[in-house]
């Protein structure tokens, strides 16, 4: 995967810096740093009628994506199923690093033997295949298409949001995908209300 695109998100009002002030943009290393390392992980997701569902979970980062199981039948894998837009962050909210994304089921069993011995080796633990058995437990990769970083003492001068450029053949866009170009705040701010009625879980 190439290295994605970064910027300085919009945040009005918290006197952000310009993308060379402070510490700078940070680098998608940094961000990868922590996703590798992060014991614990949040997975947001959304039920059938819109509300949001959260729940704490053990995965990996791994092949530029985020790995975790679950049984087919929890809420989250269920919510997954109907609506992959989901959204993925470390356990630290000091250093947080938030990726959202698509996840969708996978079932190749060399990626299911694969995914097992990396958790095994991270968590030690010692699970077998039937852990990860499809009919079963569901193994999720959620891949990202954007993500956001804040490096714990440098809260105006550090934010960075990562863009990853997919351009899968036959993908069609979707509404949350992000959009490149930086938007004036006074059109953003003019434009809230109507972007608010739009926007989706």
């Amino acid at each position: 995967m190439d290295t994605p695109r970064a910027s300085r998100p919009y945040m009005p009002g918290y006197g952000i810096l310009g993308p060379t002030q402070g510490s700078g943009l940070l680098p998608w290393s940094w961000a990868e740093q922590r996703l590798l390392a992060a014991r614990n992980y949040w997975v947001a997701s959304c039920w059938p009628d819109g509300r949001p569902h959260v729940m704490p979970v053990w995965g990996i980062w791994h092949d530029a994506a985020f790995w975790f199981s679950s049984s087919r039948r929890s809420r989250k894998a269920r919510n997954l199923a109907a609506d992959p837009r989901c959204v993925v962050t470390t356990e630290h909210a000091t250093e947080p690093v938030v990726v959202e994304g698509s996840a969708e089921v996978i079932t190749d069993p060399q990626a299911l033997t694969r995914m097992l011995a990396l958790e095994n080796a991270k968590y030690g633990t010692d699970y077998s295949i039937e852990l990860l058995d499809p009919a079963v437990n569901a193994t999720i990769r959620v891949r990202p298409r954007w993500a956001f970083g804040l490096a714990e003492g440098d809260f105006t001068g550090s934010p960075t949001r990562w863009v990853f450029e997919r351009n899968e053949p036959g993908r069609p866009r979707h509404a949350s995908d992000p959009e490149p170009p930086q938007v004036d705040p006074s059109v953003a701010e003019s434009r809230r209300p109507r972007l608010r009625q739009n926007r989706g879980c």
